[in-house]
């Protein structure tokens, strides 16, 4: 078995204008300060990291590195939510979406597809110069909108979103391979990519790519009343990366996993600061170690109640305390009898 690495924290909910979130080496120290041990970068944002250099600098990836190590943290992975998002847009989504492109491919759909897939294929890059060996992601999404059967689906719409999907992203899986870094496709609603099953329909379509991993974040399964722990007894050889993030369901008769369309403040299924919702981490991290995850646990701080520094400082002591220094020996090693293989075929009645 393997010890979690941690604790880490993702930026991209906490980088702003105003010190210390305004600059990596700043928001790194400010991370140490409050006992995280690493930090997964938004590679969107250029106020921390710039990703076209990265992909493209040795030097400019050793003083990235350089400014955490000074800071006191580590890389856990980079991040392409934002762009990975993009790979897949359906035509209901464009407008939404085109805030996450920059001004030049905004309203041009081919355009903006290109620079995402672009960007990621610069973040396998950029992520094997860091020396990373996973990468933090979303698939994007052109069936989600046909989530809820009615009107009735027609015959194939789904297979050839999926098939679709796979295609556009099987290239950068190969580039994902060639760099020797996992592409960890966050689970989440509002990606084509939001349970189990719908990871292996497209699983299947990439040809069981080594490198189409998940990026764990339980959150997620409780707001779609999903089994969360089981997931991890299914799915844990595919596992490549762990968002800590707390939520909460509490249905009511006048609403339940959809929401009513209201705020997050007022839905049934919410997400918490760590602690405060009902996720079980001591069996999540129980059963990451029992399964060999020797990655980072990361906190995503998002809540629609706790301000993001108090999450942020509670965060770092509440998955410290949750990390299990495996054993390296049976508890019974005390009362091991020494036998032998010919003691043992003795035992069991299989001498002459």
């Amino acid at each position: 078995m393997k010890t979690i690495k941690g604790p880490a924290i993702f930026l991209a909910q906490f980088a702003g204008d105003d010190s210390p979130f305004n600059s990596l080496g700043s928001i790194g120290a400010w991370a140490a300060s409050l006992g995280y041990k690493g930090v997964q970068i938004p590679t969107w944002d250029r106020r921390l990291f710039d990703l076209d250099k990265a992909a493209e600098s040795a030097t400019y990836c050793d003083e990235i590195k350089g400014t955490l190590a000074e800071a006191g943290v580590a890389i856990t992975e980079l991040s392409t939510h934002l762009q990975g998002q993009l790979v897949a847009v359906h035509p209901a989504y464009d407008q939404a979406f085109d805030g996450f492109a920059p001004p030049a491919v905004r309203g041009n759909s081919k355009a903006r597809q290109e620079w995402a897939t672009d960007q990621v294929r610069k973040a396998a890059r950029a992520s094997a110069r860091l020396g990373l060996r996973a990468h933090a992601t979303f698939s994007g999404a052109l069936a989600w909108p046909y989530l809820y059967p009615w009107p009735q689906r027609p015959p194939g719409l789904v297979e050839t979103a999926f098939d679709e999907l796979a295609a556009r992203w099987r290239p950068l899986l190969d580039t994902f391979d060639g760099a020797g870094v996992d592409a960890c496709f966050e689970i989440h609603p509002g990606e084509d990519l939001h349970d189990g099953i719908s990871y292996e329909m497209f699983l299947e379509r990439t040809g069981n790519h080594p490198r189409c991993k998940i990026l764990y974040d339980p959150s997620h399964f409780v707001l779609q009343q999903l089994d969360y722990l089981g997931f991890i007894d299914v799915y844990h050889q595919r596992i490549g990366a762990f968002h800590v993030k707390d939520a909460e369901f509490n249905p009511t008769a006048r609403q339940g996993v959809y929401g009513g369309f209201q705020p997050w403040i007022a839905r049934a299924g919410r997400f918490r600061s760590l602690g405060d919702g009902q996720v079980d981490f001591g069996g999540i991290f129980s059963k990451l170690a029992q399964h060999d995850f020797a990655g980072w646990a990361v906190l995503e701080w998002e809540c629609c109640i706790k301000g993001p520094e108090q999450g942020a400082r509670e965060g770092a002591p509440f998955i410290a305390r949750h990390i299990i220094a495996v054993t390296s020996r049976a508890f019974d090693d005390f009362a091991a009898a020494g036998t032998d293989d010919a003691a043992n075929r003795r035992m069991l009645g299989l001498t002459r």
